[in-house]
């Protein structure tokens, strides 16, 4: 969909990919692990819970939010859905 987007066939992006790949005589990009797997509510102990729930209530406190209306407008501006 992206790619069709921008006009670009699927084997031309590939082939940019692979150009790429020869250019940086690797991955163009940085390959990562996520430090940690994101655990299932379901998961948690009690403690474990309350203590994540606290770390959104302490970023709720201090204003450490995006509003769900700049989350779907940014999604717009970035994608034009």
């Amino acid at each position: 969909m992206i790619l069709g987007q921008l006009g670009i066939p699927m084997s031309n992006a590939i082939g940019m990919f692979l150009n790429q790949v020869v250019i940086h005589r690797g991955i163009p990009f940085a390959m990562k692990l996520p430090g940690a797997n994101p655990a299932a509510a379901g998961e948690l102990s009690k403690e474990r819970f309350d203590a994540e729930m606290q770390l959104g209530m302490d970023d709720i406190a201090t204003g450490r939010v995006v509003s769900a209306d700049d989350v779907e407008a940014e999604m717009r501006r970035l994608y034009g859905a």
